[in-house]
């Protein structure tokens, strides 16, 4: 399906059309109605999700299924000083960010400056590392902080809400294009990192609980309502070194507070 909608014609202005915002609301709207409570049992059997580790399996409507917590204890942080704990369930790539600023995602050139609209910004992160967390519709949707720290600046980037998945990066310069909000954080061992939260197709909010402040590993930051939806992480040169398993070429996937990698 995703391959005819981001490669013909009609497929992508019917991809243009979804990825309007007023109908990520509008979809949005409905998923926080009782009336879509009728959507889970298919989503859950369609997903193969397993709902062992929630403490309540009784919802008020979609998006508070879909915003699920889950029991304490489920997904444990790594301790280790040392380690970065991811920040959400996902399937993680991992690529290098020239000297120059610039890394390449399914073929299409990204620099921080236009992922953040920031010149500044993309100085700071030359040389480091991008971090690129795609969560399905089926992970769990709420993302926390992979090192103790403290919160620099925020900002939020208006823009579409195209899908993330492979084919519609593969088509479009969908990191450039969708809503998307950072927040520029000062860690306890790797420097400077830019967290990013990426809008995607009928994901009509972003919500970040924590905007402020200093914070603590797996400590959550927010969440995404319903839809698939991105974390990028982005490391400062010489402050991270990703474990040997991730590369640019493949997607493995990780949980929440497990250990990615450690500091250079």
């Amino acid at each position: 399906m995703y391959e005819k909608l981001y490669r013909t014609r009609v497929g992508r202005g019917i991809a243009a059309f979804l990825a309007r915002p007023g109908f990520s609301r509008a979809a949005g709207w409905f998923m926080d109605t009782r009336a879509s409570k009728v959507l889970i049992r298919p989503f859950i059997r369609a997903n193969r999700i397993d709902l062992s580790d929630v403490p309540d399996a009784r919802f008020d409507s979609f998006n508070a299924f879909f915003t699920r917590r889950l029991k304490p204890g489920a997904r444990p942080v790594c301790e280790e000083a040392n380690a970065l704990a991811s920040p959400c369930d996902a399937y993680l790539t991992v690529m290098p960010v020239s000297p120059e600023g610039v890394c390449v995602v399914k073929g299409t050139p990204y620099t921080v400056e236009t992922l953040t609209r920031s010149a500044a910004l993309s100085r700071t992160f030359d040389g480091g590392w991008l971090l690129i967390f795609r969560l399905t519709p089926a992970h769990y949707h709420r993302y926390a902080f992979p090192d103790d720290g403290k919160i620099l600046e925020t900002k939020r980037i208006p823009g579409v809400f195209h899908t993330v998945r492979p084919e519609a990066l593969a088509a479009l310069p969908v990191f450039k294009t969708n809503t998307r909000e950072y927040a520029l954080l000062e860690t306890a061992h790797f420097g400077r990192m830019l967290y990013m939260e990426v809008g995607a197709t009928m994901v009509g909010r972003i919500v970040n609980d924590k905007t402020e402040g200093a914070f603590r590993r797996g400590e959550e930051k927010g969440r995404f309502e319903f839809g698939g939806s991105t974390v990028i992480l982005i490391t400062e040169k010489g402050a991270f070194e990703p474990d040997a398993r991730f590369s640019a070429e493949t997607e493995v996937s990780v949980r929440l507070g497990e250990a990615i990698g450690k500091r250079a």
